[in-house]
């Protein structure tokens, strides 16, 4: 997270290990079974971010399944998050129709609900979304799970637009961003690029190697520049 930070990241993301991660590619349901296997627990995750706050104030978002804050009991779920430091949480299994509780403990917490709008999202539903979003909105870039890609959708531009009409939220763009000329495209059309899986597995590829957390910076700085068109 400090080389994150370092590297001028803008916002963490950071996945709650979940058993069935329906949304994933193989390279993050890895990362969640490797995560489960170690012992790596929503109440160890808050230990790690109220850790990060004595060191950072970079801002972290959550990215987990309703169903793990469900059973964990979602009201302790958002309020331990908050205690510990988190910003804002990203859930990939509500749909926005049912989530007036959820939204109201985010509200009472002080923290960001981010909503996701997929490429086959309709206009009005579109509207309907993102007036319910806070902190940023994130759009999917493409159908299907997340996933390294060897080239990013050439209608992203038309997409953010068609958003933009509907929220003056910033924009990030996600699922399939892996290497600094594909996050360059994508701060043309977005106000950020979200990079998941490559660096999940520079990680698995890394292991506890010691030149990890350099190489690390070095390639998220790499994107970073990319973003800004350095």
């Amino acid at each position: 997270a400090l080389a994150f930070d370092r590297a001028g990241v803008d916002v963490l993301e950071l996945g709650v290990p979940f058993s069935d991660p329906l949304a994933d590619g193989l390279v993050n349901q890895l990362a969640a079974q490797r995560g489960l296997e170690s012992g790596t627990t929503p109440p160890r995750l808050f230990e790690t971010v109220a850790a990060i706050r004595r060191e950072s104030q970079i801002p972290i978002v959550f990215y987990v399944y309703y169903n793990l804050m469900h059973r964990c009991g979602v009201e302790q779920f958002i309020n331990d998050a908050a205690r510990a430091g988190v910003d804002g949480l990203l859930v990939l299994d509500l749909p926005p129709e049912e989530a007036d509780t959820y939204e109201q403990l985010m509200r009472n917490a002080g923290l960001c609900a981010i909503w996701l709008v997929a490429p086959t999202t309709p206009d009005e539903r579109i509207a309907a979304i993102v007036k319910r979003g806070t902190g940023f909105i994130y759009y999917i870039s493409r159908e299907g799970v997340t996933g390294m890609q060897a080239k990013v959708a050439g209608n992203l531009a038309d997409r953010v637009a068609l958003i933009r009409k509907h929220t003056s939220l910033p924009i990030a763009i996600g699922f399939g961003i892996s290497n600094p000329e594909q996050a360059r495209q994508v701060a043309f059309a977005a106000d950020g690029a979200v990079v998941g899986s490559a660096v999940v597995n520079q990680i698995a590829e890394l292991g506890k190697s010691p030149d990890l957390v350099p190489r690390l910076e070095a390639f998220v700085k790499s994107l970073g520049d990319g973003v800004k068109g350095r």
